[in-house]
């Protein structure tokens, strides 16, 4: 019996006609011509609310308190509708594919309350499985990603600072569920104020972003993941061991 595979695109952009969007499509039609099933959360698209409070729920917990507030309703089969229909697409989901541009130095305000609201606690993560024993394990993310910037001005040394370091939050969300995070896909110069030669330069750069989209998603399977440490490295009070690697300068070694 052949098994489906499922992929969803969550989309977090507000003009569904901007490269974002047309990349998102790509990604969509990629996965569909390599038999998966395609699910969407086209979040601006579909008015998705990312503020979590206590207006959400039926019953909220006095003081609001957003865990206990999502264990309650998961526990009662009282999730928010449109919470219950995200979480249903994650679980079914084998691989995610985000798209997003970078604002201010991180991703949309709306993908992080996507975060907040759809990765329910009680459901898809807990106090005792998270990390390496995470609810989402053998699940793969993929981050397509847009900046304004140049790309000299987007690394190591350039004055924007290194857009995959700005990539570490979303990143570490994902894994502290149990995901697996693909090392991110990253198109720099995307904007609306280029004329003339560079217009025309970005234009067939983008295409050929869009055509190599069916590739990537083809061998995303084998494409390198972003590094995190294993719950081993840390010690009994959660702290990185002297004899354990740092993959990055959020978890390091002091001193």
């Amino acid at each position: 019996m052949v098994v489906e595979r499922t992929t969803l695109i969550v989309l977090a952009h507000p003009e569904r006609r901007s490269f974002c969007g047309a990349w998102a499509e790509a990604s969509a039609a990629a996965a569909a011509a390599q038999g998966d099933r395609v699910l969407w959360s086209d979040l601006y698209g579909m008015g998705f609310h990312p503020a979590e409070g206590p207006g959400r729920y039926a019953a909220p917990p006095a003081p609001f308190d957003a865990l206990k507030a999502q264990e309650q309703a998961a526990a009662a089969g009282d999730l928010p509708p449109d919470i219950a229909a995200e979480v249903d697409k994650i679980r079914t989901a084998d691989r995610i594919v985000f798209h997003f541009p970078i604002w201010w130095f991180a991703p949309p305000a709306m993908l992080k309350g996507w975060c907040d609201r759809a990765l329910v606690h009680g459901l898809l993560h807990d106090v005792d499985r998270r990390f390496d024993t995470g609810l989402l394990r053998g699940k793969r993310a993929l981050f397509c990603v847009t900046t304004g910037a140049r790309e000299t001005e987007a690394g190591p040394d350039g004055k924007e600072g290194e857009t995959r370091l700005l990539l570490w939050p979303l990143a570490h969300t994902l894994r502290y569920c149990g995901m697996e995070v693909a090392e991110p896909l990253i198109v720099h110069g995307v904007h609306g104020y280029h004329e003339g030669a560079r217009k025309r330069a970005l234009e067939a750069r983008l295409t050929q972003v869009l055509a190599a989209q069916g590739r990537i998603l083809a061998d995303l399977a084998q494409r390198p993941l972003m590094p995190f440490n294993a719950d081993a490295d840390f010690d009994a009070d959660g702290r990185l061991r002297p004899d354990a690697p740092s993959h990055w300068p959020f978890i390091r070694h002091d001193g």
